[in-house]
């Protein structure tokens, strides 16, 4: 298929991409490497994927991959009605994967309309030109913060998700309730996923594991929310994209199942402290932990009911805490020189 993928140079898209390159999809990246955690990370992610681009290239302009013939990226905004449309034009996609938004909790609180443009408007446009140029599949990022303070455990797609604590959640929640209207209206047949608790080899800095492996390193301390009294249903990036993977390679068009949402997730909870203990004894080094109190935004507990995924998929998540921060230790250790 020829694919459009949104936010390729970020954690997961860039996972993703590479993961369709190898299965022989044609796949086009668009990312506008903003500035909301060093865009030097995203510049290697894609060099990964043989792209050579910098923080200032040019906008709106194709580079092809020296590694992957069939893929190409460009530097773009999703909020960019003028161009965006043109790129649809242009390429005639059989699929579209929105994962551009912009990402984590805590920000929101402290840069509101940075949500409202990227994760509202931009993905308004993205729908937007599906209907225009006729996409027939649609798949995007949801997450897990949809679901607040719920306190029914694991979390179902079945349960409430009108009381989101965070902007960032509300925005996610939007974007389904948007995913389901133009699904309704124009045949689209549109899947969300909602994420849990993603981590793994090239994720963001701004993200727990990062901070936690980067203080312990460096003999700082960590703060830990809550007092510890945290659980996060931690996945493996690898069978994050193999869950996204079957999602997209689904050959059923059956238009009884125009709009789905899917969890996806490790479906096993795992206490802070005790991923926190796990990193502490692969490095062999003992963590300064500072227990803070619960952050604004924040939730007690994440824990994903993905039977639905796994039945409709087999979508089938493999690598445990311990293997999956082996594998994230050796390649911080590559890629920061720590």
């Amino acid at each position: 298929m020829k694919i459009l993928v949104t936010g390729a140079a970020g954690f997961i898209g860039f996972h993703l991409c590479k993961k369709l390159l190898q299965e022989g999809h044609t796949v086009i990246g668009l990312d506008n490497l903003n500035d909301y955690y060093c865009p030097s990370l995203k510049i290697a992610r894609l060099a990964e994927l043989g792209v050579n681009v910098a923080a200032d290239s040019a906008y709106n302009q194709p580079v092809k991959s020296q590694q992957y013939p069939d893929f190409i990226f460009y530097k773009m905004d999703l909020q960019d009605r003028e161009n965006l449309p043109g790129i649809f034009k242009a390429y005639q996609f059989d699929l579209v994967c929105n994962l551009a938004a912009q990402a984590g909790v805590r920000y929101s609180i402290e840069n509101p309309q940075a949500y409202i443009d990227s994760n509202l408007v931009g993905f308004a446009n993205i729908l937007e030109c599906c209907r225009l140029y006729n996409i027939k599949d649609f798949v995007y990022a949801s997450s897990s913060s949809v679901y607040g303070q719920n306190k029914k455990v694991p979390f179902s797609e079945e349960d409430r998700v009108d009381e989101p604590i965070s902007l960032y959640a509300a925005t996610k929640r939007s974007n389904e309730l948007m995913a389901y209207t133009y699904s309704h209206l124009y045949g689209i047949r549109c899947t969300g996923l909602r994420f849990f608790t993603v981590y793994g080899p090239w994720g963001r800095p701004d993200m727990a594991m990062f901070l936690f492996v980067n203080a312990i390193k460096n003999g700082e301390s960590i703060r830990v929310f809550n007092e510890g009294n945290l659980e996060r249903d931690f996945t493996f990036v690898d069978d994050i994209i193999h869950g996204v993977s079957a999602v997209i390679n689904d050959s059923d068009t059956n238009k009884n199942a125009l709009n789905r949402i899917f969890n996806i997730g490790n479906s096993q909870p795992v206490k802070l402290l005790d991923f926190i203990e796990e990193i502490e004894k692969q490095l062999g080094v003992k963590a300064k932990k500072n227990l803070m109190p619960m952050q604004q935004g924040d939730v007690n507990r994440t824990w994903a009911d993905s039977r639905p995924l796994m039945q409709r998929y087999g979508y089938q998540p493999k690598v445990a805490i311990a293997e999956g921060i082996r594998q994230y230790l050796k390649w911080f250790e590559i890629f920061y020189k720590i």
